[in-house]
Order: C-alpha cells, then structure tokens, then sequence
C-alpha cells in the first residue's frame, strides 16, 4: 500500500485528483490508499451490476456525487479480471470528459482480459486465477469483514 501511494503521491504532485472506489470489494482498499496517497484528494464511490452474459449487461447501480469534467480521476477497484465491467466503466466516464483517467487494482489478472485498452496504471499484485474472501472480497456476500485474505479451496 505504501508503494502504490507513493506512486499516486508522486504522480499527482500539486494536482487534487478524485479517488473513485468501485463498489463494494473496493472499501477496504481504497481506504487504505487513501490513507497511503500523501496529497490533497478527493474520494467518491460509484456502483455498477456485474457482468454476467444474458442478464442485459451492466448498469449503473449508484453514480458519482463529484462532477469529473476537467479532473484528474483514478477508478480505484480491488480486482481487475476480464476487465469487462471496467471497460464499461471507463467509457462511460470519458463521455464525462475528465482531465485524466487511470485505473489502481489490488489484484489484477491481464490473462483473463477480455478487452485490450484499460488505462491499468497502479498494480498492487499480479495474482493466479484463485479465489479469495476477507478484505473486501465475499463469498455470498460473506466474509468481506475478514481483516486478511484467505484462499478459498474448492
């Protein structure tokens, strides 16, 4: 957590970007950044129903409260898979014109990724295809209180 905020830190050295959690998995690690990015920030949260073939494909559940036009605004999310939900994400989010647009994961998975042009910037960790609970991550949304991540053995 520290390098990835003295990366946020740096790069945005006399800017105010707009940390953006993707919810919910994101809360524990977007507070942790957070605490981590020595500059002046701002934090929001927006939501999108998951990508699942057949179900009529991504919506937003909870949109931003931050107006993005102009700034510097970096999605925050805890994990970034097939990267199908964060392509939606991204652009929708440039129809809104802000300044600059990263993404930060904690986990992050290019061998899944099914779209070729995320703005993948901040990388905690590169991690194999496994499963995990606590720190955010749930199963049936269970476990997300969990202070440590645990393998989840099938």
């Amino acid at each position: 957590m520290r390098e990835l905020g003295a990366e946020l830190s740096r790069d945005y050295e006399g800017a105010e970007p707009l940390l953006v959690g993707s919810l919910k998995a994101c809360i524990p690690f977007v507070c942790d950044l957070s605490r981590a990015f020595a500059g002046h920030h701002n934090l929001d949260f927006i939501e999108l129903s998951g990508y699942r073939t057949g179900d009529g494909g991504i919506r937003f559940l909870k949109d931003l409260n931050t107006e993005i036009a102009g700034r510097a605004v970096v999605l925050v999310d805890a994990v970034i898979d097939t990267g199908m939900t964060m392509h939606y994400l991204v652009r929708s989010l440039r129809l809104r014109e802000p300044g600059s647009l990263h993404i930060a994961t904690l986990f992050d998975r290019p061998y899944r990724r099914l779209v070729d042009d995320l703005p993948v910037r901040y990388v905690g960790f590169t991690i194999p295809d496994e499963f995990y609970v606590g720190y955010g991550f749930e199963l049936d949304q269970r476990y997300r209180n969990l202070p440590d991540l645990r393998l989840v053995r099938a």
